[in-house]
């Protein structure tokens, strides 16, 4: 339903959303690895002064088995009010939640009950099929003109190439294919996008047969995982330029574009190098001297290296024991709404660092905290003598940066390679600031809170540092 006046949690600039009201609800995708119950919303209480504060308030259960729920989105966000969106009064209301296994995608409703999403549309694997010719919707990202839905393979479910689908935001319909010319793009997993400037980037995993059962040694060993950034134009939909960041840097996973919108420059994450086990982060941007030539190309430039931590071969679970280190695994990072916090999850070595990129040439590491970890298992300090299995994760930030919520768990087939013993199933919560970086005691649903399930992927009601973007500065 049109509103008169624009959505209240849209927000032209990104100063204006950092200065909006704080969340009060967290929505996390939780799911059954073993596909024997429902997957679900589950809606927590992040307001400090409630009764219930840190507790699951809300839950949603799917009505099918084995989704696998991953990286879902709002309808709509603050992209509407660009001044050439055709939908300005459209409402965030609708979360968008796709399964990575079913390749089903849902339609939530949040308004009449924000502690109650109401399932009210289920886009079918084979409508998805049909309408864009790909399958295993990844993650989803609102547009001022539609959601775009990164998905990992074509309409076989099983190889590639992967791509964009574009749904309405309104009807939620598939509305087809987004590239025209997709070029030499084949892998796929990320997208997003330097709005004002026409520009969007994707990044690459695998296929779905390359992900599936787990890290396949040979694939990752013979280098056979993305390591490739692609640059294309947003409003022709056409391919423009491949950046390769060496065949070396396995697996270029999750984009972070600056959310001012006059820069051109983001970060992607790289879980593994096969030289060392070492993980990576890359500033992309324009290319200087390309540009002096009217060239107008993309370089990237790695900025920060997170080495391997060595470890006694015999506590590490067989995918690893041989080169007895623990490797970070960068499985995901957040950039704060003001640009200037970049935080880092290392699932492997059960840390989550934060770095003041400023300078986003120069990255200063400014906090870090441990748990969980392949090894350590450093429990919370909540529960100091519970030692937890899984790592900083999937995270958030809200809008006004001062809190950052993480999840423990990756993805059914990885958690169980890398945490045989059981991945469990815990969120935390940080205080972020200039003065200081910690666990927030009060906040740490774990075990039971889940029923079962795993949580992955957390939205905050009202918007988050990864669901928007400006077209003002």
């Amino acid at each position: 339903m049109a509103l008169w006046k624009p959505d209240p949690t849209f927000y032209a600039s990104p100063r204006d959303a950092a200065e909006a009201p704080p969340e009060k609800l967290a929505y996390v995708a939780a799911f059954d690895r073993a596909a024997e119950t429902p997957d679900a919303i589950a809606v927590l209480d992040v307001d400090p002064g409630s009764a219930s504060y840190g507790d699951v308030v809300g839950w949603t259960e799917l009505p099918n088995l084995g989704d696998e729920l991953h990286h879902f989105g709002w309808n709509a966000c603050s992209s509407a009010l660009c001044p050439y969106a055709p939908h300005p009064h459209v409402e965030r209301r609708y979360l968008i939640v796709p399964g990575l296994r079913s390749s089903r995608i849902y339609v939530f409703d949040t308004k009449d009950d924000p502690t109650a999403p109401a399932l009210v549309k289920t886009v079918e694997a084979d409508e998805l099929a049909k309408r864009s010719g790909y399958s295993r919707p990844h993650t989803v990202h609102c547009g001022p003109e539609g959601l775009y839905v990164t998905a990992l393979g074509g309409a076989d479910g099983e190889e590639g190439p992967g791509g964009i689908a574009l749904l309405d935001h309104t009807s939620f319909d598939v509305l087809g294919r987004w590239e025209v010319d997709r070029g030499p793009q084949y892998l796929a997993y990320d997208a997003w996008w330097h709005i004002a400037h026409d520009v969007l980037v994707s990044s690459e995993w695998g296929t779905p047969s390359m992900i599936e059962d787990g890290v396949v040694g040979e694939l990752l060993l013979g280098r056979r995982y993305g390591h490739a950034l692609h640059f294309w134009d947003l409003r022709k939909r056409r391919h423009v330029q491949t950046v390769d960041l060496g065949d070396e840097h396995q697996m270029a996973l999750e984009l972070r574009p600056a959310h001012d919108p006059t820069k051109q420059y983001g970060f992607a994450g790289v879980v593994v190098s096969v030289e060392d086990l070492s993980a990576s982060v890359w500033l992309w941007h324009r290319d200087r001297h390309r540009d002096r030539d009217g060239g107008g190309g993309w370089a990237a430039t790695k900025v920060i290296t997170i080495p391997a931590e060595p470890a006694d071969a015999s506590a590490l679970p067989p995918v690893i024991a041989p080169f007895g280190a623990v490797p970070p695994l960068v499985t995901d990072i957040d950039l704060s709404v003001d640009d200037r916090w970049l935080y880092v999850s290392c699932w492997g070595t059960g840390e989550l660092k934060r770095y003041d990129v400023s300078d986003p040439f120069a990255p200063v590491e400014a906090g870090s905290v441990r748990i969980g970890g392949i090894v350590a298992r450093t429990p919370h300090p909540a529960a100091p003598g519970v030692p937890l299995a899984g790592g900083p994760q999937m995270v958030e930030v809200s809008r006004d940066g001062r809190r950052v919520y993480v999840t423990n768990s990756l993805y059914g087939a990885w958690d169980d390679q890398f945490y045989p013993d059981g991945v469990g199933a815990w969120m935390a919560k940080l205080d972020s600031g200039p003065d200081g970086f910690a666990f927030d005691e009060r906040f740490f649903p774990h075990g039971d809170a889940f029923r079962g399930r795993r949580p992955h992927q957390t939205r905050l009601q009202g918007g988050d540092a990864s669901s928007d973007s400006y077209c003002y500065p």
